[in-house]
């Protein structure tokens, strides 16, 4: 191991190592997670590379950027020497839109024909979630996404769902069906009771305003469970 008088700084790395200047010349692809996630936090200490620096992060979120994305500011500040706030909310902000992104890419007129559309649909917004969140999709007589809309959050077990709420966006919108998701942070993709009622009672509410259900997936966790799958709806 290097002691500090013989460790380099990244002005003294080869060329092609360094983070910037490896990405000016081969293309941001070229870069590992680690080298990306460098270039946002700009610097290390005086006995760490930023490199090195987000190695040890990275590492500690067993190099899964989905984990790296549950943290919050006060997380990152707290759990890694050399990281500030203003470097933590660079870090979130970048994550942040990233997710965007994919949200955004979904949402072109997404044609909804399986609960697997439903599961890359609503994925991106609840994957990195501590907590419950509740979302409703419209469509149109196509099948096409209008919009997605987060209804409510809870906590960490389960949030409360307004369905005259879910029924008023559907008729501002003149959405012909709707489709819904939930996240459960556990990690636990069976439907609990209280899924199961509240999955009812919007179906009622649709049919009693002319416009369907067609289904609601819980999602844990990289996992996802449907209603219309299991002969629910």
């Amino acid at each position: 191991m290097l002691t500090d008088e013989k460790r380099l700084t990244i002005r003294e790395w080869a060329e092609d190592d360094r983070p910037r200047e490896k990405m000016l010349r081969k293309g941001s692809q070229s870069l590992s997670d680690a080298e990306l996630l460098a270039i946002l936090i700009g610097s290390g200490s005086r006995n760490e590379t930023v490199v090195e620096l987000s190695r040890r992060i990275l590492h500690d979120c067993h190099d899964n950027l989905n984990e790296l994305a549950q943290l919050t500011i006060s997380d990152l500040c707290k759990r890694f020497k050399g990281i500030g706030e203003a470097k933590a909310i660079t870090i979130i902000a970048a994550l942040e839109m990233g997710k965007r992104r994919k949200m955004s890419e979904n949402l072109e007129r997404k044609k909804i024909t399986s609960s697997l559309d439903l599961f890359d649909l609503f994925e991106p917004v609840l994957i990195d979630l501590a907590h419950e969140e509740f979302w409703v999709g419209l469509l149109n007589g196509a099948n096409k996404v209008i919009e997605i809309k987060r209804l409510t959050q809870g906590g960490t077990r389960q949030t409360v769902v307004d369905i005259p709420m879910i029924l008023k966006m559907a008729l501002e919108k003149s959405a012909l069906s709707i489709v819904v998701a939930h996240n459960h942070p556990s990690g636990q993709n069976r439907p609990s009771h209280e899924d199961e009622v509240i999955t009812k009672r919007i179906k009622s509410g649709c049919e009693a305003i002319g416009i369907s259900l067609l289904d609601h997936i819980i999602i844990a966790k990289g996992q996802y469970y449907s209603f219309a799958d299991e002969g629910k709806m």
